[in-house]
């Protein structure tokens, strides 16, 4: 991990941009820590950092006011990293099948989220193992939004996440409701109730699918941007119950 800036805010958190291979990534830090800050790792959908970034730096410094350290890397295929030809395809055929009304098939969803998947969860898998190696950051973890199939392989295969919360708002291959079952980490999952890019029923059934004994679902009116305040300080709350 090779830092390559860093700026510190009014509130005292620390950010610093990295850089893991050719990989970015932005490491916030409480200005306040005493010790070592459990970490939260912030999911993002594929649009790229520095369009993300507003809504990242935020959570960040919500986070940060509770006691913790967030970090987020650039996703395959977007932001400045190089183009994927594949994932382009993908999206070109999603963009279609939406514009035309059409459902959006089991091959499209596949080819859009698995390669995704496959490739990104190896990533924030390595960029863990970089961000526990620093002294001021610590467990326990948890992962926190972004696309959520990334984040059930994650609490599927990474023994070092202790809680996640998940966002409801991307499509979700069928081969995913068999990692589902393999989930047993706390969740706290955010469902938007007319979001206009999520199929209700079928983020309903992988909620269900979910083999967490501590599951819960927060359903709110409004579409994907429309997430109320207080469903972001339930997660919040969720998150200081499982990393303190």
């Amino acid at each position: 991990m090779h830092f390559t800036s860093e700026q510190r805010f009014d509130d005292g958190v620390l950010e610093r941009e990295f850089t893991l291979g050719e990989i970015p990534g932005i490491l916030w830090t409480p200005g306040s820590a005493s010790a070592p800050a459990p970490l939260i790792l912030l999911g993002h959908p594929p649009l790229g950092l520095r369009r993300m970034y507003p809504r990242l730096v935020a959570r960040a410094r919500h986070a940060a006011a509770d006691g913790f350290a967030t970090a987020t890397i650039e996703l395959p295929g977007s932001g400045d990293r190089p183009r994927w030809p594949a994932l382009e395809q993908a999206r070109a055929d999603l963009r279609r099948a939406l514009e035309a009304g059409e459902p959006v098939s089991d091959e499209i969803v596949d080819a859009l989220i698995l390669p995704l998947v496959d490739k990104a969860v190896p990533e924030w898998r390595s960029a863990l193992d970089a961000l526990l190696a620093l002294p001021e950051v610590c467990g326990p973890v948890a992962y926190s939004g972004g696309v959520i199939s990334i984040g059930v392989r994650l609490a599927v295969v990474e023994p070092r996440i202790s809680a996640a919360v998940l966002f409801a708002g991307s499509f979700v291959p069928r081969s995913m409701f068999e990692e589902a079952r393999q989930v047993t980490v706390p969740l706290h999952v955010l469902l938007q109730w007319d979001d206009e890019g999520n199929d209700r029923q079928a983020a309903l059934d992988l909620f269900d699918a979910f083999g967490s004994k501590e599951k819960s679902l927060h359903a709110n009116m409004g579409g994907h941007t429309g997430v109320p305040q207080f469903a972001g300080d339930a997660a919040a709350q969720f998150l200081t119950r499982h990393l303190k």
